[in-house]
C-alpha cells in the first residue's frame, strides 16, 4: 500500500518545510494552501499550511500523522505561495516567518492558546455536545488551554470544536500575541411555520389575547414583515417596546424562531459621487501612463505636491474595475487617514475595503475572506504594507502612493520586507500593472525610470480648480 505525505509550512523561524503522513483519502482531499493541525516537538500543536502533497517519505525522521484538517478549501492561493518564496529568498528569512506575517493571527491557533468564556453568551442550545462540555467546564474554570480541552473531550482533534465555539461567540481568546476571529452575528427573528397561514395567524392572536406585550410584539412583527426584508430582533424590540425576555418567551412557545446572519463590520453607507474630470495636464499624464503600460509593467509618476495625482489614480482604477479586476492601492501607514479613505469611498462606495493594523482582527479576517472569494466589495483594497499578503486572484492594478516613504519598509520582526518592492513582484506574478507615485521619488525608483526599467511620467503643474464631468 502506497504511503501519502504532505510538506507543511510551520509558523516558526526554521528554514525548511516539514513532512507529515496522511491517509489516501486525506491526500486526495487536501490541496496546497489548506491548513492542518500538527504536533511539533514533544507537545506543541501548530496550525500548519500545506505546501506540497507527495508519496516520498522523509529520510531523516519518521513522519507523524496530522491531527486534523482545518479547512475545506485553500485559504492561501498558488500565486501567494510563489510570492512568499520570493520574499523568503530575497529577504533571507524562513517561509514560516512569511507565513506568520502574512496571515491574520486568528488563523494560527496554537497549543498555548488560552480560552475564556464569553459571559454575555446565553444561547447554550446552539452548542453541540462537545462544545457544551467545554462551555460548561469554563463555568468552573476561569480559563482553559487547548491541552486541557483535549483532556476534557478525551480526543486530540479539538481545534474544530474550539473554532465552533468562537464562531458562535461562546468563547474568546485573549493573548498578548494572538487574537481570534469572532464573526459578527446579527440575530434575526421569523415566525414559526405553524402560523404562516391566515388561520394560523387568527389562532395565534386568540392565544395571545391575555398576553398584551407578546401580542404587541407579534403585531409589530407583521408590520415590519410588510417590507419583505429580514427582521432584526433588536429592531422588533425597539419598534414594539418589548424586552428581549418577551421575544424569548415567544420563541419558547414556538411562535417565533431566532436565526443568525453573519455580517461584515465595515460597510459604506453613503452615496457615491461622480468622478472629477481631469484638467489638461492631468489628462496628458494619464495618456502617458496608459501609453507607458503598453511596453512597461511598472511606471513612476513624478507629480509635484498638489498636482492632483489622486484623480489620475481614480480614473485608472475606474477602468480596471470596469474590466472586473482587483486593485490594490497602497499607502504609507501615516497616510491611512479618514480623509483619504472617505475620499475614495465617495467615488467607489462599496467596491472598496480597507486593510491595515488599526482595524481589529475580526475586520482584517473579514477582508481576507472577502478577497479570497473575490467579492465585489473588495475589488479595491486600500491598505498599508501588509496588504500585499492578501489572497488576490484577479489583480489588475497596483498603485503605490508616496512610494518613497520609509514606512513601506518593515524592520522588525522578520520578514524585513519593503512593500513597494514586494508590490512590484506581486504585480509581475499577476501580470498586473504597477504605478508608483511620488512628489519626491526614491533614488532607486528614479534610477530605474532613468534606466528605462520603469516608465516615467512627470506632472509639474499644481491643480487650481476642478471641472465636473457631466457623464
Amino acid at each position: 500500500m502506497t504511503a501519502h505525505f504532505i510538506d507543511v509550512i510551520l509558523p516558526i523561524p526554521l528554514q525548511k518545510t516539514f513532512t507529515y503522513m496522511v491517509t489516501e483519502a486525506e491526500a486526495s482531499f487536501l490541496k496546497k494552501g489548506m491548513r492542518v493541525a500538527v504536533s511539533f516537538g514533544k507537545s506543541k500543536i501548530y496550525t500548519a499550511l500545506v505546501f506540497n502533497i507527495h508519496q516520498t517519505a522523509p529520510e531523516l525522521y519518521e513522519a507523524k500523522d496530522i491531527h486534523q484538517i482545518l479547512d475545506d478549501r485553500p485559504i492561501v492561493n498558488e500565486r501567494q505561495l510563489q510570492h512568499w518564496q520570493w520574499l523568503s529568498s530575497y529577504y533571507m528569512c524562513s517561509l514560516g516567518d512569511v507565513y506568520r506575517a502574512a496571515l491574520p493571527s486568528a488563523f494560527l491557533l496554537e497549543s498555548e492558546t488560552i480560552i475564556y468564556k464569553n459571559e454575555e453568551f446565553t444561547e447554550e442550545t446552539m452548542l453541540t455536545d462537545d462544545e457544551f462540555l467545554i462551555f460548561e467546564a469554563l463555568q468552573h474554570h476561569s480559563q482553559l488551554t487547548i491541552h486541557q480541552v483535549s483532556d476534557i473531550l478525551g480526543k486530540k482533534t479539538v481545534l474544530p470544536t474550539i473554532n465552533g465555539l468562537i464562531e458562535k461567540s461562546a468563547v474568546y481568546i485573549k493573548e498578548e500575541i494572538y487574537e481570534t476571529y469572532k464573526p459578527k452575528l446579527v440575530k434575526y427573528v421569523q415566525l414559526h411555520n405553524n402560523y404562516a397561514s391566515n388561520e394560523g395567524l387568527q389562532t395565534l392572536l386568540e392565544e395571545l389575547s391575555r398576553a398584551k406585550k407578546q401580542r404587541d410584539a407579534v403585531l409589530t412583527y407583521f408590520q415590519l414583515a410588510a417590507s419583505k426584508k429580514p427582521i432584526k430582533a433588536k429592531d422588533l424590540e425597539e419598534q414594539s417596546g418589548a424586552s428581549s425576555a418577551v421575544l424569548k418567551a415567544l420563541v419558547d412557545k414556538d411562535i417565533f424562531e431566532f436565526y443568525h446572519i453573519q455580517t461584515d463590520r465595515i460597510n459604506y453607507q453613503g452615496e457615491t459621487n461622480q468622478i472629477k474630470e481631469l484638467n489638461e495636464f492631468q489628462q496628458e499624464a494619464f495618456t502617458q501612463i496608459k501609453s507607458s503600460f503598453e511596453t512597461q509593467n511598472v511606471s513612476l509618476l513624478h507629480g509635484v505636491t498638489g498636482s492632483g495625482k489622486t484623480e489620475i489614480y481614480v480614473k485608472l482604477i475606474k477602468e480596471v474595475i470596469a474590466e472586473g479586476k482587483q486593485v490594490l492601492f497602497l499607502l504609507p501607514e501615516i497616510a491611512l487617514t479618514t480623509q483619504i479613505i472617505t475620499r475614495l469611498q465617495n467615488y467607489f462606495g462599496n467596491f472598496i475595503s480597507v486593510f491595515h493594523s488599526k482595524y481589529s482582527m475580526n475586520e482584517r479576517v473579514e477582508v481576507w475572506n472577502n478577497v479570497l472569494e473575490n467579492k465585489p466589495k473588495v475589488q479595491i483594497i486600500l491598505g498599508a504594507r501588509s496588504s500585499v499578503f492578501l489572497p488576490f486572484s484577479n489583480l489588475g492594478l497596483i498603485v503605490v502612493d508616496e512610494e518613497h516613504e520609509t514606512s513601506y519598509k518593515q524592520f522588525e520582526p522578520s520578514p524585513r520586507y519593503n512593500a513597494r518592492d514586494a508590490a512590484v513582484v506581486l504585480g509581475h506574478l499577476h501580470k498586473a500593472k504597477v504605478l508608483l507615485g511620488s512628489a519626491t521619488p526614491s533614488l532607486e525608483s528614479y534610477f530605474n525610470a532613468k534606466q528605462h526599467k520603469y516608465g516615467f511620467i512627470e506632472l509639474k503643474r499644481k491643480t487650481t480648480f476642478w471641472k465636473y464631468s457631466v457623464a
